[in-house]
């Protein structure tokens, strides 16, 4: 049971590159939901702020 674990390892610029990737990948992802925010809100109008409860 004391194997060795077998797989990839990955260099140092390989650890980088899908670091800056994944934050490439998440700011596109928060742009997206920020737009679809924005979207909704302006569909929406003024007057939704207006309304009864």
């Amino acid at each position: 049971m004391a194997e060795e674990e077998q797989g990839i390892t990955l260099t140092d610029e390989q650890k980088k590159k899908r670091r800056s990737r994944s934050i490439a990948i998440a700011v596109a992802l928060g742009a997206l939901v920020a737009l679809f925010y924005v979207v909704t809100i302006v569909k929406l109008g003024p007057s939704v702020m207006d309304r009864a409860l």
